[in-house]
This record gives C-alpha cells, sequence and structure tokens, in this order.
C-alpha cells in the first residue's frame, strides 16, 4: 500500500529526527532502538521550543513584565513528549513523521518516564497551573526540586505495598538544560554572631555547612502561546567532590562520604519523617528550596534593578503552594536584612507586599509545624528572624484581641516548643486562599477566623481547574476530535465552549458516537488490566474507578466494605439481577503510613477472594492497579463510568481528580465535600450522585463522643456488621482474625474512645443505596450516555485557564505580553 505522501512540515519533523538519531547515537533508523526514536523526537521538539525561548526572555525583558515565581515542593509533570506537541499545535504532523518511519506516536510516547517530581493533586495542580500560565501568556516560573528519585515505586507483593526506589532520571532528562553558571549556596546549622558594625547589627556564620543548590531548567510551552515559561529543578551538590587524603589514605568510602550526605537533599521526595533523621532532612529540603530560588529571584532583579528594593512587589510575585515553602518568608528577610542592609520595617514592607499563600487543607495533622529544637539547630538565623517576626505579632495581637492569650497562642508562629507553618504564612503574606468555595468557607469561618476578621480582603475561594487539553485532548484523542468535529475548536482555548455539547445530548447519533469512543478506551484498560494484573475484566461491566491518594478520609475503605456488602448479596441469592461492575482501585500510600497500608492489603485480600469465587459468576471483579501516576491516570479517567469521590465531607479541600473523570464523561458518586460542591452546581442535580452527610453535620458529629450512635449502626445494619464481622473471622485473611482487626476497631471502636471519625459507617446505607441507583441506571443506556454527555458539557468551569485567570485577577496582577 502507497504510503501518504506527508507536508512539507511533517516531511522536515521526519528529517529532523532521522537527522539526530544519526548526529546522537551514530545509527540509522533501520538500527536505532525505539528508545533512540524517541529521544530524537523529544529533542527534535526541544529545539522548536527553545527558540521560541529565546525569543520569549527576550520580549519579557524588553517589556519589564512583573513575573511569577511558583514555589511548590510537587510538580507532577508526566510525560512531556504529548503534551509538548500537543502545545506546539504539531501532534498531526509528529505521528504523520512517525508512521512514516515506521512508529506508532502512542507506543513512542509511552517510552518516556515520568517525572518523579509529585506524589497527587498538589503536584499535577501546579503542572496544569504552569502550563495555564504559559498558555495565557503570563511570565512565570515553576520552583522545585530536582527529586532523583522521586517518591518511590509502588510495588504490590502478596497483597501488600512495597517501596522501591522510582529512578526516573537513569535514562537522562531530554528536556532539562543544566545552569551551573547560576549555582547558589545554601548554608546550614553552625553558629551565628552578632556583630555591631557602621551603626547597625550584622551576622556572621562560624562552622555552618554548605551545599550547593544547581539548576536545570526545563521549558514549558502553552498550547498556541507567545511565550515560553521554566520549570526550574534545583539539585544538591557538595562543594567538594571527594577527600583525596582519606581517598590515598585507603578510606574510599569516606573519602565520598560528605558528598553523598550533601546530595542526599535532593534524592527522594518526602522522605519518611518518623524519626529524627527524617524530620531534619525534610526540614532542610524545604529551606533548600527557598534559599536557592530567593537568591536567584534577588540577583535577576538587581541585575536589572540596582538597589530599588521597594520596587520587589512591583516587579515579582512569589506563591507558596501550601507550606513546605513557607520558609521562603523569613529567608527573604535574611537576604534584605543581612546581605542587603535594609532595615526590619522596610524588609517586612517588602516581605508582605511580594507574598502569597494557597491553602489546601483543613486537616490540623496536615498543617506543618517544626519542633523549635530541631529549628534552631538546622537554620539558626532563620530561627532568630522567626522569632523576631513572632515577637512583633504578639505586640500586634495583644493590641487587636487584647487579654486573650489563649487566640495569640491560637494565631502564634511559634508556641508550645513549636513552629507553625500555616501562622508563618498567614501574618506574612498579602493574599491567601482555600481552593474551592466550601474549602475557604471552613478556613474564613473556623480554622483561619481570627486572621481573616483582621485583614478580610486578603482572603479569595478560587476553584481549582485541570488542563483540560492534556485531560481530554491527549488522554482522549477519539473524543476530542468528536468534539471539534461537533463544535470547532475553540474549545481547546476557551473551554466554556464545550457548553455547545449539550444539545448534542440528546441526539442518538452522538450518543452512539461517544458511546463507542467509551468502550474503546474501556477495551484499552481491559488489555492493561490483563497484562499487568492477569485479570480478565468484561468491558461490557460498569467500570467504577476510586484512583487518588491512599488516605482514610478519601475513604477507600467505604468502597470496599460495600463491595464486601455486594459479594455477601450476591452469595445469598445467587440468581439475584444483578448488572456486573468492575471495581477498579489505584493509590499509593505515604510509606509511614500503616494503616493506609493495610487498607491496600485488605483490597487486594478481597479482590482475590472475590475474583477467584465461582459463585459469583464474574459478577464482580475487583482491580487494584499498582504505582498509580499520571500515565495511569490517564487511562483511568477515559475508560471510568463511575468515578468515586467520597471523601468525609469538609475533608477533601477541592480534588481535581473528580475534574478530570467529569470531563471524559464519567457520572460522580460523591459527597458535598471540596470541588463536588461546584461540580453540582455545574451539571445539576440529575446528573450527580451525592450522598452523606454534609460538612457541618461531619463537624458536629466530630465534637462529642458518638459511640452510642455507631453501636446503634453496626447493631441494626445487618449488611454493615457483617462486612465488618468478616474483617475479623478471617474471611478475607486465610483465618488469620487479627491482620485486619486494627482496621474493624477504628471504625467500631475509635483509636482514643471516639469512633468512626471519617464517618465511614455513618454514611455506609445511604452510599449502598446510591450505588445501587446508578446500577440500575446503568441498564438504561440511552440514559446513562445522556448524563455522560452533560458531564462532559459541563466540565469547562473546571480549566485551569479560568482557575489561573481568577488567581491572576484576584492576586498575582500579571499582564499578558503583547508581542
Amino acid at each position: 500500500m502507497a504510503q501518504k505522501k506527508l507536508t512539507k512540515s511533517a516531511q522536515a519533523i521526519r528529517d529532523e529526527i532521522v537527522g539526530k538519531v544519526a548526529r546522537h547515537f551514530g545509527k540509522t533508523i533501520e538500527d536505532a532502538t525505539p528508545k533512540m526514536i524517541y529521544t530524537a523526537c523529544a529533542l527534535t521538539a526541544r529545539d522548536q521550543i527553545m527558540g521560541k525561548w529565546a525569543l520569549s526572555h527576550k520580549i519579557v525583558k524588553e517589556e519589564g513584565s512583573k513575573k511569577l515565581y511558583y514555589l511548590s515542593f510537587e510538580f507532577l509533570m508526566g510525560r512531556l513528549l504529548s503534551t509538548n506537541i500537543l502545545n506546539l499545535m504539531q501532534t498531526a504532523d509528529y505521528t504523520n513523521a512517525l508512521q512514516a518511519l515506521g512508529y506508532s506516536i502512542s507506543d513512542i510516547v509511552e517510552l518516556e518516564n515520568d517525572a518523579g517530581l509529585g506524589n497527587g493533586g498538589l503536584g499535577r495542580l501546579a503542572a496544569c497551573f504552569i502550563d495555564s500560565l504559559t498558555t495565557l501568556d503570563l511570565p512565570a516560573y515553576g520552583c522545585t526540586i530536582r527529586y532523583e528519585y522521586g517518591l518511590f515505586k509502588q510495588k504490590i507483593v502478596d497483597g501488600y505495598q512495597t517501596e522501591l526506589p522510582d529512578p526516573w532520571l537513569e535514562d537522562g532528562n531530554a528536556w532539562e538544560i543544566a545552569r551551573p553558571e547560576e549555582t547558589v549556596e545554601v548554608k546550614f546549622g553552625g553558629q551565628v554572631y552578632t556583630d555591631w558594625y557602621d551603626g547597625r547589627f550584622s551576622f556572621r556564620y562560624e562552622n555552618s555547612h554548605t551545599i550547593l543548590a544547581m539548576p536545570y531548567d526545563v521549558p514549558l510551552v502553552g498550547y498556541d502561546s507567545k511565550i515560553v515559561n521554566k520549570l526550574r529543578l534545583w539539585s544538591a551538590k557538595s562543594p567538594d567532590v571527594m577527600n583525596m587524603q582519606e581517598f590515598n589514605s585507603g578510606n574510599y568510602v569516606r573519602a565520598v562520604e560528605e558528598r553523598q550526605l550533601a546530595e542526599v537533599i535532593s534524592k527522594v521526595l518526602y522522605p519518611e519523617d518518623n524519626h529524627t533523621e527524617g524530620k531534619e532532612l525534610r526540614l532542610k529540603q524545604q529551606y533548600f528550596l527557598v534559599s536557592a530560588t530567593l537568591q536567584w529571584i534577588l540577583k535577576e532583579f538587581e541585575s536589572r534593578y540596582g538597589y530599588e528594593w521597594s520596587r520587589i512587589p512591583e516587579k515579582a510575585v512569589i506563591h507558596i503552594n501550601d507550606t513546605h515553602p513557607a520558609l521562603a518568608i523569613p529567608e527573604m528577610m535574611r537576604i534584605l536584612l543581612d546581605e542587603k542592609g535594609l532595615t526590619w520595617d522596610e524588609a517586612w514592607d517588602i516581605t508582605t507586599k511580594v507574598f502569597a499563600y494557597t491553602n489546601h487543607t483543613v486537616m490540623s495533622e496536615a498543617l506543618e509545624k517544626w519542633p523549635v529544637d530541631l529549628f534552631r539547630k538546622v537554620l539558626p538565623r532563620i530561627a532568630m528572624i522567626v522569632e523576631e517576626i513572632n515577637r512583633r505579632l504578639m505586640i500586634y495581637l495583644e493590641e487587636v484581641y487584647p487579654n486573650d492569650p489563649l487566640k495569640h497562642k491560637y494565631m502564634a508562629v511559634l508556641a508550645d516548643e513549636k513552629v507553625y507553618m500555616a501562622n508563618l504564612c498567614l501574618c506574612g503574606c498579602f493574599a491567601v486562599n482555600g481552593v474551592s468555595k466550601l474549602h475557604t468557607q471552613i478556613l474564613t469561618d473556623d480554622i483561619f477566623a481570627d486572621y481573616c476578621r483582621l485583614t478580610p480582603d486578603h482572603y479569595h475561594a478560587i476553584t481549582n481547574g485541570i488542563t483540560f487539553r492534556r485531560w481530554i485532548g491527549n488522554c482522549n484523542p477519539k473524543l476530542a476530535a468528536l468534539i471539534t468535529e461537533k463544535i470547532g475548536k475553540k474549545w481547546l482555548k476557551d473551554s466554556e465552549q464545550l457548553r455547545n455539547l449539550i444539545p448534542l445530548a440528546e441526539d442518538e447519533g452522538f450518543q452512539q458516537q461517544f458511546a463507542q469512543i467509551k468502550r474503546e478506551n474501556k477495551l484499552a484498560l481491559v488489555e492493561y488490566i490483563k497484562e499487568h494484573n492477569g485479570i480478565d475484566v468484561n468491558p461490557d461491566s460498569i467500570f467504577d474507578v476510586q484512583a487518588k491518594r491512599l488516605h482514610e478520609y478519601k475513604r477507600q475503605l467505604l468502597n470496599i466494605l460495600h463491595i464486601i456488602a455486594e459479594y455477601n448479596k450476591l452469595l445469598e441469592n445467587p440468581n439475584l439481577n444483578y448488572y456486573p461492575k468492575t471495581y477498579i482501585f489505584a493509590a499509593k500510600a505515604a510509606p509511614g503510613y500503616l494503616r493506609a497500608k493495610l487498607i491496600i492489603k485488605l483490597i487486594n485480600s478481597v479482590a482475590e477472594k472475590i475474583n477467584n469465587d465461582a459463585r459469583v459468576n464474574d459478577k464482580i471483579k475487583v482491580v487494584f492497579l499498582e504505582n498509580y501516576g499520571v500515565s495511569i491516570a490517564e487511562k483511568l479517567v477515559v475508560a471510568a463510568d463511575i468515578s468515586e469521590q467520597i471523601s468525609t465531607a469538609g475533608k477533601e479541600a477541592s480534588g481535581t481528580g473528580n475534574m478530570k473523570f467529569m470531563l471524559n464523561g464519567a457520572i460522580t458518586i460523591g459527597t458535598l465535600d471540596g470541588a463536588n460542591v461546584e461540580m453540582l452546581e455545574q451539571v445539576g442535580a440529575d446528573n450527580i450522585y451525592i450522598f452523606g452527610l454534609k460538612a457541618d453535620e461531619v463537624d458536629a458529629r466530630s465534637r462529642y463522643n458518638n459511640s452510642d450512635e455507631v453501636k446503634d449502626i453496626y447493631s441494626t445494619n445487618h449488611a454493615l456488621r457483617k462486612a465488618l464481622d468478616q474483617l475479623i473471622d478471617g474471611t478475607f485473611s486465610d483465618g488469620n482474625s487479627q491482620l485486619f482487626r486494627d482496621l474493624y476497631q477504628t471504625l467500631v471502636y475509635g483509636d482514643y474512645g471516639n469512633p468512626d471519625s471519617y464517618m465511614v459507617l455513618r454514611d455506609f446505607e445511604d452510599y449502598c443505596k446510591t450505588q445501587e441507583t446508578l446500577s440500575l441506571l446503568y441498564a438504561d443506556r440511552k440514559t446513562w450516555v445522556k448524563k455522560a454527555i452533560m458531564n462532559t458539557a459541563c466540565a469547562g468551569f473546571f480549566s485551569s485557564d479560568r482557575t489561573i485567570g481568577e488567581y491572576n485577577e484576584k492576586i498575582w496582577k500579571l499582564k499578558p505580553i503583547q508581542a
């Protein structure tokens, strides 16, 4: 069959790929490996981006643009090749060029390692934000650590999570550019001495330990954008390559030990901190990121504007994403005070006008705090500055809230021998925002209410969003093509255009096309499950998916208890008319979070029991996909029929997985929590299935011991009681009655005498009824598909382009470049 003639641009890409294979690897196309082809494609795309980047940098500099520096401990970028060629608007050209070379673009992009720069929603949100910032032509830099090993690679062994290293950089990173000339020093420990010199105090360090921070830049292109922004990754290096004296003495390990200890700072994302060494390493990581970034920001400012430090807020805004980068506030003070010679009042005035903060949690245990002793040991000068910030704060609080020591203590940066990082942000930032309406209301009415009363204009509700071009354009190209065919391509830059699909929800022809694409995506997932899990899944069953970080408040436990109850129901009624369901889980648990890891074991044990029980006749299948990340998420969101968003109401700040599933036509079962509230507003009550207690009801029950209520539920709900009892009778543990006893104990009796703290038992009955409603609905295929189309049509509000527009209007005040 004759090969299709390539367009001029596709031919140029094909020739460039061939040339790069020859120049970089000394191979012809015929002898090249697929990995070489991937690298050649990435370098070809990078070359296109680099020319645009140089011009972009020149324009931003000439316009004197205000820039955003977005500090986040995570940027979960996923694979960049497909995203970059999509944003360059050259997907078709690359597809055709690779076809001409005998390769499939889908196979080539799969060869890229997921960048190990994030864990979950926090990192994926940051990645979406930097994409939208660039698409909107707003000058912005993402800043994080170049983690050598990422979080961990999850392996399920005998049903248990096992953590393995994730060496995502072992094959190199085609997208990054090393900047050794911009390396800066970061100092830890030692002693700080105060001297009086030339009419002012000065500070000097002795016996401190110096680490070098070397930057790597990853260019980021937006969709059809004028500019190219960048992600700056900081890598820790030792000032000393090797101790030659130790080496020549035969102490080879000790000769390189100092270097290894220095470079461990950028080895792993979120090292386990249930021991002192882990806590110290995490604190060092946080200071390493902010010190390196602040030094770079101020050096760049000084090179352009000299010593006009009061102009910093005019030219830069620094955004703290969650509390991990909160040390940027005292670090800015340190540099302005100690190195630039400003007074405290001058430095504090600048600092409080340049920093903004996003809160991502209402859970007190997730609001970071550090032991003062550790803080002083690792960061002695920063500790001094934090103490002074707190001293002045206490004077102010006595003025505005007189004679109220309990309130002062609650609002303090330093209290009970701990440093409270959220309070540091609240007193040091000019803007604070939550990430959904409900979340922000909880912050301003409760968690941060005392601060909010002082400066109510500082607080903003900005609902999260996702880069819909990636989460439908990239991972669901057939649906994207169908949408473009029906409503044109403007939706790729204006997501609200998706509402033009609403009339098509009644169109039988469109319904059939939409449903066929969903089935093809389900078939692809069936193949993946068979290959990776060895489980045969019915593509015509309901695909019910819960994919997110494993945490008790996200309530994977509620999901699996319901599955156990369904299993029991089928055993009791073998001839029950039951629509087949495939329950799919994907989640990582933090290495030290033992109960979360036990829930993973329970899910896998239940899966093994049910999947091998011929009595259920394949009406239920349970699948746990290991090593959840962006690439697996892309397979799940396009294939899901039901999206599980069942967190305890009031605990999930926003969620973004809920938006990705909605965009791809999954129907949500969820609590009235986080962004589910706005999803309900957008899609209407007929197209989303809400159950369970509301946030105020959860809060009311959390304030008193409700053992009697739990006992009553346990005694009256037969299905729940049986499922709970099976946790401790050995049904799912080969007769081991102790294996899952901790899960039973925390639900029925509680950790400290207050049972069911995440309302699993309270919401169980309502959850089961809602699940039953969805199963009955799915059997009416026409109605189901209509509702699925409505979810896609109403998902435009949840674009990160809209989110970034709100951030910019309310907080950042950046101007799009004009050239």
